[in-house]
């Protein structure tokens, strides 16, 4: 298949993903241009003329993809469309009452005063989902091409310099053969190409690993955020309510929380984000949220209720001394593929509009000085370094460091360090290490000795009524997955044998619990054992990719259009 043929599409500048930091930058690289072209038509001079910007997204839809908490600070939208609210940007409600508590696995001790950090006056509950598929059709019809279904499968280089991306391929069969149907992905070729993939993006992985752009940064960190929809009876959800929690039923070791937001239409949305920097190789995100729900005052928000909406996602937390170089030759990195996050209030949207934008004002830069190399591009990082997302991550920037030995001494620590600007007990520059690398072996699960292969130690029963808890396969039913299973696997196991005769061993292969849509499984054959992956049930977090122990997990993109096809998320 070296030989094929393949269509091309040559365009000026190429955003990769259609999330918030990919709209906006190519909305406001849209604006720039049509202001500078009017201005030199006026003039006499000579403008940019027709400048191509397009946007690939491997979703279904554009914002079908999209998933988030959220509470959201608005400024970005503000400063891109100041007429918003007039365009009908569906905003769920601005806060209206807030709620911090720490849970035991029976009680909730309510904060008597909200912790700054969490204080959300003047943001605003959103659905990422809605506000994306609303924003959507705003940037095309500013002259921005938007194509679903087109996943970025390979980055184009010359040399070390992106010259654009290859679409993934069609029509080929679970075991490789050539269908009927086949369509080869095709070449975009691109001055600027724009990896605005969220976290943990599949290129800018390995763009990261390629160019060594993380040479000096801490490794990146990251958690998992899985949520549900409810519907609630008439009148019993007040818009704009926002809740977090601390506590039950996370561990002392594990960074985490609950959250709780209320929408229109008596619609709660509800999650939990546990970090996946666990020790415990059993730790099972899906079902601590199944646990959180059981908590007495989780439950009792939800009587009467209905379950509508399932989804997860990877969360980068790692902050500002976890970011890659964002810029290079032919590139830019943006929103949560290059860690815009405040990890402390966990907020992601803003900044990653933000960081669109101003990748938009460097490439409008580099468009007219005809340079898209790394030094003119290195324009984007002067931009941020003047910015308010630069302030607010470098304050932060110790944040997740903090709880390396527990919640306890965590919250001291972040304490501390939001009063000094950054700096706790441990100094500045605190270090990490990877997720993945603090999983305890089977040796270290106290009080516990496998006797056979593949023993697992008695876990945290919890009860699937379908009404209050749900489990993994009825929940990825609810986030309209859909993969069409007659293609190869986008879950690359590199060597199986490593999952059998290493993993069964020593961590007892954490896939089957860490995955929240039941996609890995440990199967008996012929006297051994074979992992089986339900690659279908894939909801697109990473989690796999971020959290195997040995990191012989690659996650890939599937052919165009599969994955979830979320609803109000």
């Amino acid at each position: 298949m070296q030989n094929i043929e393949r269509d091309t599409l040559e365009v000026d500048v190429l955003f990769v993903g259609a999330g918030p930091a990919s709209l906006a930058g190519a909305y406001k690289l849209r604006q720039l241009i049509n202001a500078h072209n009017a201005a030199a038509e006026k003039s006499g001079q000579k403008g940019l003329g027709e400048v191509v910007i397009a946007v690939i997204e491997k979703g279904r839809e554009i914002g079908s993809h999209m998933i988030s908490g959220a509470v959201m600070d608005i400024r970005a939208l503000a400063e891109l469309l100041p007429d918003y609210l007039e365009r009908g940007a569906p905003l769920e409600s601005i806060v209206t009452e807030e709620d911090v508590s720490y849970l035991t696995e029976k009680r909730k001790l309510k904060f008597p005063i909200i912790p700054p950090p969490l204080d959300n006056h003047g943001n605003y509950v959103v659905s990422l989902n809605k506000l994306i598929r609303w924003l959507g059709p705003i940037v095309e019809e500013s002259d921005v091409m938007l194509l679903p279904e087109f996943p970025a499968a390979e980055t184009l280089f010359d040399g070390d310099r992106v010259i654009g991306v290859r679409t993934g391929d069609k029509g080929i069969g679970r075991d490789g053969e050539i269908k009927d149907t086949y369509t080869p992905g095709a070449d975009i070729f691109a001055k600027v190409t724009v990896l605005g993939e969220g976290s943990r993006g599949s290129l800018t992985k390995k763009l990261v690993q390629k160019l060594k752009l993380d040479r000096g940064r801490n490794p990146q960190v990251y958690a998992v955020g899985v949520k549900e929809i409810w519907e609630l009876p008439k009148g019993s959800v007040k818009p704009g309510f926002v809740m977090h929690t601390l506590g039950y039923p996370l561990p002392d070791d594990t960074f985490g929380g609950g959250f709780v937001y209320g929408m229109q239409n008596d619609l709660l949305d509800l999650g939990l984000v546990v970090g996946l920097d666990y020790r415990d190789p059993f730790t099972d995100p899906h079902r601590l949220f199944q646990q959180f729900k059981q908590h007495p005052a989780i439950a009792k928000m939800l009587e009467g209720g209905k379950m509508l909406y399932y989804g997860a996602k990877s969360i980068p937390e790692g902050g500002y001394y976890s970011q890659p170089k964002y810029y290079g030759d032919g590139f830019l990195i943006i929103g949560d593929s290059a860690s815009f996050l405040h990890s402390q209030k966990l907020k992601g949207i803003h900044m990653a509009m933000k960081s669109g934008m101003l990748a938009a004002e460097a490439i409008f830069e580099a468009l007219l000085a005809d340079r898209y190399d790394d030094e003119q591009l290195s324009r984007f990082r002067q931009l941020v370094e003047a910015s308010y997302i630069e302030k607010e991550l470098y304050e932060v920037r110790n944040f997740h460091q903090a709880f390396e030995n527990g919640r306890l001494l965590g919250l001291m620590e972040s304490g501390l360090q939001w009063l000094f600007g950054g700096v706790g007990i441990a100094g500045d520059h605190l270090h990490a290490k990877p997720g993945h690398t603090r999983i305890r072996t089977l040796d270290y699960v106290v009080g516990w000795e496998p006797k056979d292969p593949g023993e697992v130690p008695e876990l945290p029963a919890v009860k699937y009524d379908n009404k209050l808890t749900f489990d993994k396969v009825t929940d990825v039913y609810r986030s309209g997955t859909e993969h069409d299973e007659d293609q190869p696997s986008h879950l690359k196991v590199l060597d199986v044998n490593i999952c059998i005769e290493k993993c069964t061993k020593e961590y007892g292969n954490p896939c089957q619990y860490f995955c929240p849509a039941a996609v890995y499984e440990i199967e008996a054959e012929g006297g051994g054992r074979r992992p089986k992956l339900n690659f279908s049930n894939c909801v697109h977090c990473k989690t796999c990719d971020i959290m195997d122990p040995y990191q012989i997990i690659d996650w890939v993109t599937p052919e165009g259009g599969g994955g979830p096809n979320y609803i109000n998320l």
